[in-house]
């Protein structure tokens, strides 16, 4: 069975649920230990002896890693042999993994973040190009559904298991388990996608950067390209801060339930999928509307003095960042001509690059001035991001 016969498939099918399923879980197992690293931010800080904003930009520095091999992505994508690409970087992720566990300095621990999110970055690129070109424009949307909802679920499940195994047997053990899995992907991908024909005519490849330049030049990819930057920029700011809320008078939640409190991201596994329907009926300007409008609605609540206030926030924040982030990917592949691996290069560039900015500017907010600036700056960026939307034409165009 391929990723391919996913998104023709009947919504009824079996074996196109198998397949969506398998779409899921191969986003899962592609960026599982990309933020299960954030729910043992406290312990890492103490391991290294720095302070949450460096001990933050240096877990997020796999988001710089994933920018660039974007960009690299974007530039030689048409030379790229998808199943190939795909199997090498998940199988490579799991090295820098694996000496993550012998990190003997912050500086160390952040080039093996970088190197994690180049391959991470690789995979899903990669991916999401295999989905764009194989993928009829009603089915995209669905498969592009899927394949976020996986990376929802990752971070649920990786924040857990990354949590109880550093409260139960260290950080080394927890670095070991993820490196397994990142493997596993590899392998997933090895038994599931089978190189196929593009739909539509085959066409030579073109010089790197023609299409890289022709997406850059559509007005509407730009807007999306902004919107990404935005999206993982408050997603950022918002949950990789809040663990040092939380493990804080008043709340003072202990590291095991520190990952338990991440069962505020198991809505989203739920409403994530529906982003394509929504995006069929009320048109993709209107869909990220709603899932920024939801993103901000959560930012009072987070400011709280009570826990179960802060987790319906921090729910709300998940529902409408990943919803908004499936619509925007979906968009980019339905919106761009040619070369569709360059724009989801380009697009998951510019959100990955906006989740490095996002962890230094917010960072700077929070050591400096407090949980609440650091939110401020999270309502701003969501603010613009919803200012840009209106940029993306009417409902009926963002749909077709």
């Amino acid at each position: 069975m391929s990723m391919t016969e996913t998104a023709r498939a009947p919504v009824f099918d079996l074996g196109a649920f198998i397949s969506l399923a398998v779409i899921g879980l191969t986003a899962f197992l592609t960026v599982v230990d990309l933020f299960a690293t954030q729910a043992i931010l406290p312990a890492l800080a103490m391991h290294y002896v720095v302070s949450p904003a460096a001990m933050g930009v240096a877990v997020n520095a796999s988001t710089f890693g994933m920018a660039i091999s974007g960009l690299g992505v974007a530039l030689f994508s048409a030379r790229i042999n998808r199943r190939a690409g795909i199997i090498a970087a998940l199988l490579l992720l799991s090295v820098p993994t694996v000496l993550l566990a012998h990190a003997p300095d912050l500086m160390t621990f952040t080039l093996l973040r970088v190197s994690q999110g180049v391959l991470m970055a690789a995979a899903f690129t990669l991916t999401l190009a295999h989905l764009g070109e194989r993928c009829t424009a009603r089915a995209a949307s669905g498969a592009f559904a899927a394949y976020i909802t996986g990376n929802v679920a990752s971070n649920l499940v990786g924040r857990l298991v990354a949590a109880g195994l550093v409260d139960n047997f260290g950080l080394a053990t927890n670095f070991y388990v993820f490196a397994a899995l990142n493997a596993a992907g590899g392998l997933l991908v090895f038994f599931t996608i089978r190189n196929a024909h593009k739909m539509g005519a085959a066409m030579a490849p073109p010089a790197p950067w023609v299409a890289f330049a022709q997406h850059l030049a559509n007005p509407a990819l730009r807007t999306a390209f902004a919107i990404g930057f935005l999206i993982l920029f408050a997603f950022i700011g918002v949950f990789t801060y809040v663990n040092f809320v939380l493990v804080r008078a008043p709340l003072t939640i202990p590291m095991m339930a520190l990952g338990l409190v991440y069962f505020v991201f198991l809505p989203s596994i739920f409403t994530t999928p529906l982003a394509g329907q929504i995006v069929q009926k009320f048109g993709a300007r209107n869909a990220i509307w709603y899932g920024l409008g939801l993103a901000m609605l959560s930012l009072p609540l987070m400011l709280a003095q009570s826990l179960p206030l802060v987790l319906a926030g921090m729910a709300l924040a998940a529902i409408g960042a990943f919803f908004a982030q499936a619509v925007a990917t979906g968009f980019v592949s339905r919106v761009a001509t040619g070369d569709k691996g360059a724009a989801s290069g380009i697009y998951l560039a510019s959100y990955f690059l906006g989740g490095l900015v996002g962890s230094a500017i917010l960072g700077q907010l929070f050591d400096r001035f407090g949980w609440a600036a650091c939110l401020a700056g999270v309502g701003v960026a969501l603010g613009v991001a919803a200012i840009l939307a209106a940029g993306l034409g009417a409902p009926k165009q963002a749909s077709t």
